[in-house]
């Protein structure tokens, strides 16, 4: 009894790690489709660290700036306007476009914008200029990461 009672459950443990999650939709009237224009971050983004090294304001900026662009990553939103559809203030906004320079992710040349490839590992940023990412992302990060590495 003992022995048939240690087989079951062996095989419940196999038969766990060998059935891979199968996904369906939630919604299938739902389901996204490209149409036109679209964009794209690379899961890197999140797996090696970059998300990690941006403050809030930082992945807004970076986030709205790669929304807007084209396929080359160039898009030309004024500070004013990227204020005002973000709800950044402007010190806010010009801490973050320099950060995003610092970390390597992002030119601007006073007119134009460009989201760069991410380079091969994320720039770390200066103690004195970091600001601690908020507890609700890093929790996000943190489970995400361990559940894909």
């Amino acid at each position: 009894m003992a022995e048939d009672l240690f087989r079951s459950c062996n095989v419940e443990i196999i038969l766990k790690r060998v059935i891979m999650v199968k996904k369906q939709l939630l919604n299938p009237g739902r389901v996204r489709k490209i149409k036109g224009s679209f964009t794209f971050i690379e899961h890197r983004f999140l797996r090696k660290g970059f998300w990690a090294t941006l403050d809030h304001h930082e992945l807004l900026l970076y986030f709205f700036l790669t929304l807007v662009a084209d396929q080359q990553g160039i898009s030309y939103y004024s500070y004013d306007r990227i204020c005002k559809v973000t709800g950044l203030l402007l010190e806010e906004y010009l801490q973050a476009r320099d950060g995003l320079i610092d970390k390597d992710l992002l030119d601007f040349d006073g007119f134009f914008f460009q989201v760069l490839s991410l380079p091969e590992k994320p720039v770390k940023p200066r103690k004195s200029e970091s600001e601690p990412m908020h507890p609700a992302l890093q929790s996000l990060h943190a489970q995400w990461s361990a559940n894909h590495e």
